[in-house]
């Protein structure tokens, strides 16, 4: 991990995912030296008898907002110097009220250093913790392999870029002995608690991807999971939205179930839509529905098709003017009346075109595309 100089403007560490901290804006860094020129301004502009030195008792803690300690150290003796410099001019150096001005001057001085010293400890602390937490999700989300058994497979995990804790989104795709299942998901909250429970539910969905009669029974150990994690950390109001598929080679269709999250999108023969099917609630919500649990759904699906699952980081990203992605307008866009893509190149035309739309992204972003192997 990487930190800049202590005394530089302002304190920033980076660590080897490249998470850093929000920067003070521009205005922030140069406000100690405008409010410099402005007393210097105003003692030239103003009559003797008033005291406009003391104005810079205030400098301190205004650099504090933005640097390091050496430097708003290096500002409070500027402060006293001149201080010094304008009460001499005015051949009142040595008065006590000016003497006074100093003193406090270097009290003030004193505790905002410290208070500089003790922001870029947090700020090194806040690296720290992201690291770790973006470093075990990129453990936990490991790019899924070109190809899964029946399926082509590509996937993207994209932390924000706001300088927010790490999220909880989640993908996986595994080969079994009923077809090929794979998952996506999204965890309510961020950082390590959030990446607690997205290692929850992958150990979960890796173990009973193999075991689960369906679909609905491998949602209910899942939901069993997310219950028993809720009641460890304790969080009653922890739950996953998630998206659970099964491809069928042999019968050439896609079996779903939606658990309150992103509606899936399939481009099929040049056209782009979304598919719609029965509702569930979130993972970790399903005591709060009837007793039968989730309806499982399916689609055809043949070679020259593709899926795409995302998180809702896509399409909620906003660009200036505080419009959605429109992920199914720019799909169109770009596959609509073409030939069939393949999963990388839906991944990588997203990769590329959302930051054309959002400039900033504020919540993490997961997609996994898949698609029936060729010979099928």
């Amino acid at each position: 991990m990487r930190r800049s100089r202590p005394d530089g403007p302002p304190e920033v560490a980076t660590d080897q995912n490249g998470f850093r901290p929000t920067e003070p804006p521009a205005w922030m860094r140069w406000l100690p030296f405008v409010y410099v020129a402005f007393v210097l301004l105003l003692e030239a502009g103003l009559r003797e008898e008033w005291a406009v030195s003391f104005f810079l008792i205030a400098l301190p803690p205004i650099a504090a907002y933005a640097y390091g300690p050496v430097v708003v150290a290096a500002f409070t003796v500027l402060a006293i110097l001149l201080e010094g410099a304008l009460a001499a001019g005015s051949h009142h150096l040595g008065e006590n009220h000016h003497v006074t001005a100093d003193i406090a001057t270097a009290v003030v001085g004193i505790l905002s250093t410290a208070l500089a010293a003790h922001r870029s400890r947090q700020e090194r602390h806040l690296v720290h913790a992201n690291s770790v937490a973006e470093a075990l999700m990129r453990a936990l989300l490991r790019p899924v392999p070109h190809q899964v058994g029946h399926v082509l497979a590509a996937s993207l995990y994209r932390p924000s870029e706001a300088g927010t804790m790490v999220g909880g989104d989640l993908f996986d795709v595994r080969s079994t002995h009923v077809g090929e299942r794979a998952i996506i998901g999204d965890v309510r909250g961020k950082g390590l608690p959030a990446v607690r429970t997205v290692a929850a539910i992958l150990g979960s969905f890796r173990e009973a991807a193999y075991e689960a009669e369906d679909l609905p029974a491998l949602a209910a150990r899942l939901e069993r999971r997310l219950t028993r994690e809720a009641e460890e950390i304790p969080d009653e109001e922890l739950f996953a939205t998630a998206l659970l598929i099964e491809f069928d080679c042999l019968a050439h269709r896609v079996t779903l179930t939606n658990h309150g999250h992103v509606e899936p999108v399939l481009i099929s023969r040049g056209e782009v839509r979304t598919l719609e099917g029965p509702p569930a609630l979130p993972l970790g919500l399903g005591g709060l529905a009837a007793a039968e649990g989730p309806v499982a759904w399916s689609h055809r699906f043949t070679r020259g098709d593709v899926l795409l699952l995302v998180t809702d980081g896509l399409v909620e990203a906003r660009d200036t003017g505080g419009d959605f992605y429109p992920l199914v307008d720019r799909l169109r866009h770009r596959f609509a009346g073409r030939p069939a893509p393949g999963p990388a190149d839906v991944v990588d035309f997203l990769n590329t075109d959302l930051p054309r739309h959002a400039r900033q992204l504020h919540d993490d972003v997961a997609m996994l595309a898949i698609a029936p192997h060729g010979h099928i």
